[in-house]
């Protein structure tokens, strides 16, 4: 069965049909609130090559890590990320969702 790549960085893909919704699960639960990052590395970090959520989540531009002269650094979704969220909560998400900017 073919995958998927519901998520693009340029022309590779970062997610298949399999990693897309977990990668909407994260970010869903990185909207409610900036979170540590260390927190997040304790919940989303994997060590499995197939299931690089962490990864694709930042490949994808959807998230950044941001320290911003807080003591510890936190994840925050970024502008493109949100994108992706509505998009996919008005169940518009395809093989072509938002893609950060190229430059010129």
């Amino acid at each position: 069965m073919p995958k998927t790549a519901p998520a693009m960085a340029g022309s590779q893909p970062i997610a298949t049909d399999i990693t897309a919704p977990l990668i909407l699960d994260f970010l869903e639960w990185l909207a409610a609130e900036p979170r540590a990052y260390a927190e997040v590395m304790d919940g989303w970090r994997t060590s499995c090559p197939r299931l690089t959520i962490w990864e694709d989540a930042v490949d994808g531009g959807y998230v950044v890590r941001r320290r911003d002269g807080r003591l510890e650094a936190v994840v925050e979704v970024t502008p493109l990320g949100h994108q992706f969220l509505n998009q996919a909560r008005r169940g518009m998400v395809s093989s072509d969702p938002p893609r950060p900017c190229s430059a010129p």
